[in-house]
């Protein structure tokens, strides 16, 4: 069963039009929850969340009592998941439901074990600065984390979440999930995926205050692939006689 996972933060004119297009997707795919997580929102956010919680029984709702980050808001709604698997989408109505069909079905394909899938965007409906920035940023952020992905800002993916929960837990780690997955030693696997113009609302990220927190935050997953356990095996687990009691040799 499939959980998707939504932070979002003042969103509230895409809410009502994205949970119908869920409610559509779940025909196709075994999706039996969705939580959105409201990161602190200060305008009719949790309003248009009580009223499609009204609409859609298999919805939940979690709140921040401020502004937390995407990140944190991902680990938040992750955590209360009923589901094994997990889908994340952006809140901002961009990234189509209809998709998680298509990531399922290649989850099913890779043997459905450690396995995440990855959403790339096939066409990116945003301004050129955004295109340009996030072209640059994948190219730098490959090259150094060796990650084998080209779009790793697409929200868009499928993973388990006993994975995700073994992750380190940091800010912006969104932004650098096969690479952290790839170090828990998951097999990352990529899908084309579609991508809409935004409809409602503002992006709640800019380049430049992306830019440096990027540039620490790149070195800083490096280290952390640098300092990855090596992955075995476990072939076999001998278990000895129990005893009623322990005696101590000493």
């Amino acid at each position: 069963m499939i959980t998707i996972i939504i932070p979002v933060h003042n969103e509230a004119d895409n809410i009502p039009p994205l949970m119908d297009k869920i409610a559509v997707a779940a025909k196709n795919a075994p999706i039996t929850e969705v939580i959105y997580v409201d990161d602190g929102s200060t305008d009719g956010t949790p309003a248009a969340l009580d009223k499609a919680c009204a609409a859609h029984k298999f919805l939940r709702v979690v709140r921040h009592g401020g502004k937390c980050g995407q990140s944190a808001a991902l680990w938040t709604g992750i955590a209360a998941a009923k589901s094994k698997l997990i889908a994340t989408l952006d809140g901002d109505g961009q990234n189509d439901p209809a998709d998680i069909a298509k990531l399922y079905g290649q989850y099913l394909a890779a043997g459905a074990g450690r396995v995440m899938v990855a959403g790339q965007r096939a066409r990116r409906h945003d301004n050129i600065v955004r295109r340009l920035s996030s072209r640059i940023a994948n190219k730098v952020r490959s090259a150094l984390l060796k990650d084998g992905v080209r779009d790793t800002g697409c929200s868009l993916k499928l993973f388990t979440r006993e994975d995700f929960l073994l992750l380190p837990r940091m800010n912006h780690l969104h932004r650098f999930l096969p690479a952290l997955m790839q170090r828990e030693g998951v097999t990352v696997a990529l899908c084309d995926v579609s991508h809409h113009p935004r409809a409602h609302g503002v992006s709640k990220y800019g380049m430049w205050d992306r830019l440096w927190v990027g540039i620490a935050d790149l070195f800083g997953v490096r280290w952390l692939q640098s300092r990855a356990f090596k992955h075995v095996e476990i072939a076999e687990v001998t278990k000895g006689k129990s005893n009623d009691r322990v005696v101590d040799a000493a």
